[in-house]
C-alpha cells in the first residue's frame, strides 16, 4: 500500500457524474445496482429498472445529506462509500443484522474502489471519510456490516461490504454477531462511537 493523499467529499448533485462513474453501468440500460440494494426496500429495489435506478440516485444527491462520499486522487474519482442514518434504511428493520440498541446510528455498508485504483489505501480513505461526514451531521455513532473472514480472500463482487479487519483499522470494534452472510463468510456489526 502507497502513501496516498485522498480527498474525500459529499455525493453532492454538482458530484452526480461522479457518482454515476463510481456506480452506474457501462450500459444505461442494464438495471445494476447503483448502491440501492441496501438503501431501498425489496419492492423498490425490484421497480428500480434501467435508467430509473441513476435517477433515483440523482434525486439522493440533490438532499441536503449526501448519500455517500467519494474519494479523489489529485481530482480522479477512485471511491465511494455509502453511509447514511440507518432510520433510512433497510436495516432499521432488517432480521438478519440485529439493533445493539437504541441509538440513532449511521450505516456504512458499501465501499467501492474503481479498478486499477486498489492496493493503494483508498478503502480505509474513504471509510474515514464516511465517518466524518456521518459525524459533520451529527451521528452518533457508524456502524458497518463486514465479513468476520479471518486471514481468507474475500471475493472482489463481495468484498463491497468490507472486512472486519478493515473496520477494525478505522477505529470500529465488534459490537455484535448477525445472522447475516456475504460471500459465504459471516457478517458482524462493528461500531465507531462518535460522542
Amino acid at each position: 500500500m502507497r502513501d496516498v493523499s485522498i480527498e474525500v467529499l459529499p455525493a453532492t448533485i454538482t458530484r452526480f457524474d461522479d457518482v454515476a462513474t463510481m456506480l452506474g453501468p457501462k450500459n444505461p440500460q442494464s438495471s445494476v445496482c447503483w448502491c440501492l440494494s441496501h438503501r431501498v426496500d425489496a419492492r423498490t429495489n425490484r421497480e428500480l429498472v434501467g435508467p430509473a435506478r441513476g435517477e433515483y440516485v440523482r434525486e439522493l444527491c440533490r438532499r441536503d445529506v449526501a448519500p455517500g462520499v467519494l474519494a479523489y486522487d489529485d481530482g480522479e474519482v477512485v471511491g465511494w462509500a455509502a453511509v447514511a442514518p440507518r432510520s433510512e434504511l433497510p436495516f432499521a428493520r432488517s432480521r438478519k443484522i440485529p439493533h445493539v440498541d437504541d441509538l440513532p446510528v449511521w450505516s456504512a455498508w458499501c465501499l467501492r474502489v474503481r479498478p486499477g485504483h486498489r492496493g493503494r489505501g483508498i478503502s480505509h480513505a474513504v471509510l474515514a471519510g464516511a465517518v466524518e461526514y456521518a459525524r459533520s451531521q451529527g451521528a452518533p455513532a457508524v456502524e458497518g456490516y463486514p465479513v468476520d473472514n479471518g486471514t481468507a480472500k474475500v471475493d472482489l463482487t463481495m468484498a463491497y461490504v468490507g472486512t472486519r479487519a478493515q473496520f477494525e483499522r478505522a477505529g470500529f470494534t465488534k459490537a455484535a454477531d448477525t445472522d447475516a452472510v456475504a460471500g459465504g463468510f459471516p457478517r458482524v456489526i462493528m461500531r465507531r462511537d462518535l460522542r
